[in-house]
């Protein structure tokens, strides 16, 4: 079986990779005979053509002759190749209007398209994902936006940092005032951001203390969805109840946003569920949250102030309190800034890579070898020219019918 490691072709371009050298040759030699790998040359990805070829893996610029094609980001619409197995974030499964031509362009050129956001084990969890290290960067770019903004300390910009060693080493250069750190989310993500706030050495309290005490240190507070979400009716929390029918319940987040300094947003947010804040909130006097790192980035979504993703060139925009009028970053001491880099593993390219690659080594390549794998028929979006079963939902936004 031919696994070609594509070229990244999305603008900007994106420097991760599906494996790594070393897991390449891992692979061949725990199947040996089963896998032949080819990556095509590429000047930005992260593990540079010559750390394959020293390694005796084949560099080409022709990949047609593989059986799989491994990326990471969407593939242009021109560089698809047709009749081919492709396995990359697609951005497609949500309705994503912007990749509606590319998912017309994948049945019409007669592509199986499989996506890593429905690789899943038989429990229904993912089992590939970059999360943790989306954690990781963006508490450290929330750390360093802090530092930017207060004058305090300056940090080296993360995707300047070769690894995470480089990165934990520039985290010592932090200093905190007695300030409060607000965290949502306890998933892959929130455990990510973790990572970072324990490297630090901050204290971590309940979030009951983060609003009712007073620290001479900088702490912080990590919530789950029943500390700042309450039922309209009673203001009692169900779990199954939020994640059915979150429309049900309302947002009681501002007890928070008075005392903290900074948001760390690291939760997962159904359109359906509350929002964080609302603009007008924004505006109040004990509205005391200054910086806003989201990594969810949901534009308009559970944080109003993400109002555009930012990049990794730019990756602060402040948000007047006020007006709501989008500013430079740190032109103002009063307003907000806000970091929303939407690509936010891909500053730590090497370790996001090796993680995820590990991954898919585990839970992918053995399905190739099976006969009939229930976990990629689930993960395969289209095959023979047609929707699956399982995708069959996506017809009409595929024939431009649903609404953007």
């Amino acid at each position: 079986m031919k696994i070609g490691l594509i070229k990244e072709g999305k603008n900007p371009p994106d420097k991760r990779v599906a494996f790594t050298p070393q897991q390449v040759i891992a692979i061949q030699k725990k199947f040996p005979g089963a896998f032949e790998f080819f990556v095509q040359s590429s000047p930005i990805r992260c593990y540079a053509d010559e750390e394959y070829s020293s390694m005796g893996i084949p560099i080409v610029e022709d990949l047609s002759h593989c059986d799989w094609l491994l990326g990471i980001k969407e593939v242009p619409i021109d560089q698809l190749i047709p009749d081919k197995n492709y396995l990359f974030f697609s951005h497609t499964i949500k309705e994503q209007a912007y990749n509606r031509p590319l998912l017309q362009a994948i049945l019409n050129k007669n592509i199986k398209l499989l996506d890593y956001e429905v690789l899943k084990n038989e429990k229904g969890q993912r089992t590939v994902a970059f999360g943790r290290w989306a954690g990781i960067v963006g508490a450290y770019n929330g750390l360093w936006t802090y530092g930017k903004k207060s004058g305090l300390f300056d940090l080296k910009r993360a995707h300047e940092c070769f690894d995470r060693k480089e990165l934990d080493q520039e985290l010592e250069k932090v200093q905190l005032p007695p300030i409060k750190i607000v965290v949502t989310g306890t998933g892959r993500v929130g455990k990510g951001v973790l990572e970072v706030l324990e490297t630090i050495d901050l204290r971590q309290v309940s979030p009951h203390d983060l609003i009712h005490n007073y620290y001479d240190e900088a702490v912080f507070a990590v919530l789950d969805n029943e500390d700042y979400n309450r039922r309209k009716t009673d203001g009692g929390f169900d779990q199954q109840e939020f994640y059915s029918e979150a429309q049900k319940y309302e947002s009681h987040f501002l007890k928070y946003a008075e005392v903290s300094d900074i948001l760390i947003a690291a939760a997962y947010w159904d359109n359906r569920a509350p929002r964080l804040f609302t603009r007008k909130d924004i505006a109040s006097e004990d509205f005391n949250i200054s910086v806003i790192a989201d990594i969810t980035c949901d534009i308009e979504g559970s944080i109003p102030t993400t109002m555009k993703p930012s990049t990794i060139a730019d990756p602060v925009y402040d948000v007047d309190r006020e007006s709501f009028e989008m500013l430079p970053a740190f032109g103002r001491q009063s307003s907000i800034s806000v970091m929303a880099i939407d690509n936010l593993p891909t500053e730590l390219p090497r370790n996001a890579s090796e993680e995820f690659g590990s991954q898919l080594s585990e839970h992918f390549i053995p399905e190739l070898l099976k006969e009939e794998s229930k976990i990629l028929d689930r993960a395969t979006i289209t095959k023979e020219g047609d929707l699956t079963i399982e995708f069959i939902y996506l017809k009409d936004f595929v024939a431009g019918k649903s609404t953007d």
